[in-house]
C-alpha cells in the first residue's frame, strides 16, 4: 500500500520552500536501555541517567543524589560492569538487550512492510542509553512520519517502566517543531497472543525435559511495595499474566508460583523474592523446577546473569537438583505474531 499523501509540497508553495517528505506512519518500539560498554565509565553514565530517574527511584533529591553521586556510583559501575561483561555479546560488542531487540525490530519492520509498503516505519530506542529516544524521534520525523506509535515493550504497566518511557518520549515531542500526532500503546499483559506466546515456549521447554519439574517458578521485576498501595497496577497484571499463563496451560494453580526478582535498597519490595523462594522449594523437597521471566520482552542482564546465576545458584545451594530457565520470548515468531498484532490494533485509522 503506497502513501496517497503528496511526495513534495504543493506546486503553488515557492520555488525556495523546504521539501517535505511523503507523509509516514512511524512505529517506535522501546525498551528499558544499555549501557554502551561494560567499563567503569559506560556503566557510571548508564546507571547514573537510571537511577536519577525519579520514576525509578523517588527519594528527594538533596536526600538521594549525595548517595548516588558520593556512593553508589563508586562501587556500582564495577559489580554491574562485571555481571555485564559475563553476558556480553562480543562479536557484535553490544549487550544481549540490544542485540535482540534489533532482531525483533528487523522482524516486525518486515512485517508491516509486507502489509503496508512503505508506509510505515519501524524503529527503536532506549529509554537510557543508545539509541536515545530523542533521537529516534527526530530521524522519524525527518522521514516524514506525521503519526507516530510509541510502544514501550513492557508488558505490565508500571511507572518505573512504561511511564518513564512515556515520560521521555513526550519530552522528545516537545522540541519538535512540527509535532507527530501521537499515540501509545497501552499494557499487554492479558492479550491473548501474548498469553499464548508465553505458554508455547513453557510447553516447549518441557517437551524438551527428560523429567517434568515440580514447579514452574513465574518471576518478575520487582518494585516496592508501597507502590502498590499508591495505586500502582503492575503486581495486579503480573498476577493476571500468571493466573491466564495457568489457565492457557491447563494446568492446577498448585503447578505455579508468582515471585519478583531484582531487590534494590532497604525498603520492603513485592514478595516473595525470587531469590528467596527457589531455596525455600528445595529445601521443602521440590528439587526440579524451571523459571520463566513474563515481564521481559527479551533477555536481558535480569534473565541472563541474575535468574541465569544468582537465582540458580540460590536453588542449588538449597539442595535444588535441576534448574531449568526458560527463555524470553525475544524474535521469535508468534512473540513477533503477538507485537506485530498488538501494532496493529493501536494503528486502527491510520492505515
Amino acid at each position: 500500500m503506497q502513501s496517497s499523501h503528496p511526495v513534495q509540497c504543493s506546486d503553488h508553495a515557492p520555488a525556495d520552500h523546504p521539501p517535505v517528505p511523503p507523509a509516514k506512519v512511524g512505529v517506535l518500539l522501546a525498551n528499558l536501555g544499555t549501557p554502551d560498554g561494560f567499563g567503569y565509565w559506560p556503566m557510571r553514565r548508564y546507571l547514573n541517567e537510571f537511577l536519577s530517574d525519579r520514576r525509578v527511584i523517588d527519594y528527594p533529591r538533596w536526600k538521594w543524589q549525595p548517595l548516588l553521586q558520593l556512593i553508589i556510583l563508586t562501587k556500582r559501575p564495577f559489580t554491574s560492569g562485571a555481571a555485564y561483561r559475563s553476558i556480553w555479546n562480543y562479536e557484535a560488542d553490544e549487550s544481549p538487550l540490544l542485540t535482540i531487540t534489533k532482531a525483533q525490530t528487523a522482524k516486525i519492520a518486515e512485517r508491516m512492510a509486507e502489509r503496508y509498503g512503505d508506509s510505515i516505519v519501524v524503529d527503536f530506542c532506549m529509554r537510557y542509553g543508545n539509541p536515545a529516544t530523542k533521537l529516534k524521534v527526530r530521524e522519524l520525523a525527518a522521514k516524514g512520519c506525521r503519526r507516530i506509535l510509541f510502544f514501550p515493550l513492557y508488558p505490565q504497566y508500571a511507572g518505573a517502566t512504561s511511564a518513564t518511557a512515556n515520560d521521555e518520549f513526550f519530552r522528545a515531542l516537545m522540541e519538535e517543531r512540527w509535532q507527530p500526532a501521537a499515540r501509545v500503546v497501552p499494557a499487554y499483559f492479558d492479550q491473548k497472543s501474548y498469553i499464548n506466546a508465553l505458554a508455547q515456549s513453557v510447553e516447549l521447554a518441557y517437551s524438551e525435559l527428560d523429567e517434568r519439574p515440580d514447579m514452574l517458578v513465574v518471576s518478575y521485576h520487582g518494585m516496592p511495595q508501597r507502590y502498590l498501595a499508591e495505586g500502582d497496577p503492575y503486581h495486579c497484571q503480573c498476577q493476571k499474566t500468571t493466573r491466564l499463563l495457568t489457565e492457557r496451560l491447563g494446568w492446577s494453580p498448585a503447578e505455579v508460583t508468582t515471585t519478583f526478582q531484582s531487590v534494590f535498597g532497604s525498603e520492603e519490595w513485592l514478595r516473595p523474592y525470587t531469590v528467596q523462594e527457589v531455596a525455600r522449594l528445595a529445601e521443602s523437597g521440590r528439587k526440579r523446577i524451571a523459571v520463566v521471566a513474563p515481564a521481559f520482552a527479551a533477555d536481558c542482564i535480569e534473565t541472563l546473569e541474575e535468574i541465569q546465576e544468582e537465582i540458580r545458584d540460590s536453588f542449588e545451594q538449597a539442595g535444588g537438583d535441576r534448574f531449568t530457565y526458560i527463555p524470553c520470548l525475544n524474535d521469535g515468531d508468534a512473540h513477533i505474531d503477538a507485537l506485530c498484532e498488538t501494532i496493529e490494533a493501536n494503528l486502527g485509522g491510520w492505515l
